[in-house]
């Protein structure tokens, strides 16, 4: 039976009972003996410690140490029958273990050969030594088989092994054998099933989640805490500047990254022109070879009431005027790249080295322009213009808002929730509210974004319990998308994948994802939608999720396929979707904090919610290090621990200083603050 230890490949009881054996006495030790024995004192071949040991090592276990295969995880210290009748038994069987077992055997075999003397004496006795040797042969295997009958039934007995032995069925067990690369729901391009990490724990689960069927939910599992002194209210949308005439020229703004990484852009770019005074033209998006979308502005947002909407602030055109467009911006220096401006540069950069360009030139262009504005300090107008754009500017066209609202009006069972989230996202197509007096029903459900595509994994440089095949395939991927990163592993001596998992430094495989969400009390009915792309690994990589929660679906699986068919090889549009699903589930929560959607959802939710929509942002760094004692932890501590580990990041505060508006708009440039008594006349 293979084992999903993380420690290293499985083996029989058999050799784990023969590492148990306690020493035999020795009368004279032979050089040998002595040998061994000081190597064992320096070195415990069982638990792989340091530790000396008291007394010298047996030769038994030596044989088992020096065998190809590991003790199993679920063996016991000590042996299942006593040491005197495993050694007559593989004393009397003459069973080889080596020369140095020479010493131990003669003793054995002396008794053995006096034994069939008082027997029978010559012939005689000897065969009837043979028969009871071949009795003491089929015993021994007999045992063995009966050792290797008892683990398979163990672990027949989890359901969690079965469900994962059903999803993968056709799939071999090997680690080394290979697989043709398909496609699955989860588009998932598979070379070989991955390893459960997790094994104990996953078991664990699904019997608390089988407990938990006739017990209430925790009660603040579908809140956000909240401050009962302060509220906080939309308020982006109030302006106290007059109109900027835009006289100094245009900005043009191309793009790069996925839609979230453009969204950030766009309203970066839209403080820039209002701080230079200039036009801006409708920013351009960049193709990506990672992404691969051709989507440009008006594929995703509505242009015109993007332009409306801020004509109060800025100045905002389609294109530029027909005498700069021939120009040939890079010859006279009106080309910026990321490489010339600085990461969260201030308005002052702008004004003295961007504006004497503009000024000059009437035009520059920014090429990239990612995360190129800092949050603080910033003028409270020009903060303020910034949450204008991202949550009041930029609206998904109808083809969006009508799928997304599917997505919406499915998960809650065709009763939608009325609410100014839902009005923004969604425009016209935003369900009324239930008056059907089934409001009782329940509707809620929860939106986790795993970000685990192959980029990620390779980025992160983090193991995953893939094995070999992982490990080249990764590096694989390193090479053609991320050579940098490629040459930095080869030239300098980088963290090891244990110290960055102990960091927090990787992302939460869905294994993790769905031991955190059934530790903080999620029911095994819960209605789950998984947002993102290709997550790495597949079917087999889901198994664990899917197995917990059967009721996880994904835009593929909610839609027909005359419904998607219009978002096909449009990731960034698929993306945008998601976006809609995760902002308007009752819950969320995300993997990976550092991802670009998880960050604008969870600011947008914040913007909108009336506190009444909560985001789970785990601390990857403290669940590693509950991860870490997966093998000894029990259910009920892992849960203690993980619960308090996620209520302590769930709680919202004020944005802290320098951190991005779009992620924390609760603060006063974004949202206004009111007292309880003022909400409630409100």
């Amino acid at each position: 039976m293979a084992s999903s230890s993380d420690d290293g490949p499985p083996s029989s009881l058999f050799e784990a009972q023969l590492q148990a054996l306690p020493p035999l006495r020795h009368a004279t030790p032979s050089p040998s003996d002595e040998e061994h024995a000081a190597w064992s004192s320096s070195f415990h071949p069982r638990s792989h410690s340091t530790t000396p040991r008291s007394r010298p090592a047996s030769p038994v276990a030596l044989a088992a140490a020096s065998s190809p295969f590991r003790a199993s995880r679920l063996a016991s210290s000590g042996g299942f029958y006593g040491p005197r009748w495993w050694m007559r038994v593989v004393a009397c069987l003459g069973f080889s273990l080596g020369d140095e077992e020479a010493v131990e055997r003669r003793p054995r075999q002396k008794q053995c050969l006096s034994r069939k003397k008082k027997v029978g004496g010559g012939g005689g006795g000897g065969r009837g030594w043979r028969r009871r040797r071949k009795r003491e042969i089929a015993a021994w295997i007999g045992v063995v088989a009966f050792f290797f009958l008892m683990n398979w039934w163990f672990f027949s007995r989890l359901p969690l092994e079965r469900s994962i032995r059903r999803r993968n069925s056709g799939i071999s067990n090997s680690s080394t054998s290979s697989m043709p690369a398909t496609r699955n729901k989860w588009h998932g391009k598979v070379k070989s099933p991955h390893g459960v990490m997790f094994s104990k724990l996953l078991g664990l689960a699904a019997h608390a989640l089988a407990e938990a069927e006739s017990k209430p939910e925790p009660k603040d599992l579908w809140q956000e805490p909240l401050d009962p002194a302060v509220s906080w209210t939309p308020c982006a949308n109030q302006r106290s500047w007059e109109t900027c005439e835009g006289n100094n020229g245009y900005i043009l703004v191309s793009a790069t990254g996925g839609i979230n990484q453009q969204r950030v852009a766009i309203c970066n770019a839209v403080a820039v022109a209002r701080l230079l005074n200039s036009t801006l033209v409708i920013p351009h998006f960049s193709y990506n070879s990672v992404w691969k979308d051709k989507s440009q502005f008006s594929d995703i947002y509505q242009a015109e009431h993007f332009i409306d909407y801020l004509k109060a602030d800025i100045r905002i055109v389609k294109e530029l005027p027909v005498e700069l467009r021939s120009l040939d911006l890079e010859a006279i220096g009106s080309l910026v790249t990321d490489d010339e401006v600085m990461k969260e540069s201030k308005p002052s950069f702008y004004l003295k080295k961007i504006l004497p360009i503009l000024i000059k030139n009437s035009v520059v262009h920014f090429v990239g322009f990612g995360n190129r504005l800092a949050f603080d300090p910033i003028p409270f107008e020009l903060q303020r213009l910034r949450c204008r754009c991202n949550f009041h500017a930029l609206r998904f066209v109808d083809k969006i808002q009508e799928t997304g609202a599917l997505l919406v009006q499915r998960m809650r069972k065709h009763r939608s929730h009325s609410a100014p989230l839902e009005q923004n996202l969604l425009g016209a197509f935003a369900g009324k509210p239930d008056m059907t007096g089934l409001k009782n029903l329940p509707s809620k459900y929860l939106a986790v974004h795993l970000r685990f595509e192959i980029d990620m994994a390779a980025y992160s440089m983090c193991y995953f319990g893939g094995g070999k095949d992982e490990i080249e395939e990764l590096e694989a991927y390193r090479a053609a998308h991320f050579p940098a990163l490629t040459l930095l592993r080869k030239t300098k001596k980088i963290p090891s994948a244990a110290f960055l998992r102990s960091e927090g430094q990787c992302p939460l495989t869905p294994e993790e994802a769905v031991l955190m969400l059934a530790a903080l009390g999620f029911k095994r009915r819960t209605n789950i939608y998984v947002a993102g792309a290709q997550i790495y690994g597949g079917k087999s990589r889901m198994a664990a999720m899917t197995s917990l929660y059967p009721n996880l679906v994904t835009k593929e699986t909610l839609l027909s396929s005359s419904e998607i068919e219009p978002f096909r090889n449009f990731s960034s549009q698929l993306a945008a979707l998601d976006f809609i699903a995760c902002a308007a589930a009752d819950a969320f929560a995300m993997t990976d904090s550092g991802s670009q959607l998880s960050s604008l959802v969870s600011g947008y939710r914040m913007y909108y919610g009336d506190g009444r929509l909560p985001t789970i942002r785990p601390n990857k760094r403290r669940l590693a290090s509950i991860f870490s004692k997966n093998s000894t932890i029990e259910w009920k501590e892992f849960e203690r621990r993980v619960r308090k580990a996620i209520r302590q990041t769930k709680q919202v505060f004020e944005r802290p200083i320098a951190r991005s508006v779009y992620r924390h708009p609760r603060c006063p440039e974004c949202m206004c603050k009111i007292n309880d008594t003022i909400a409630l006349l409100s």
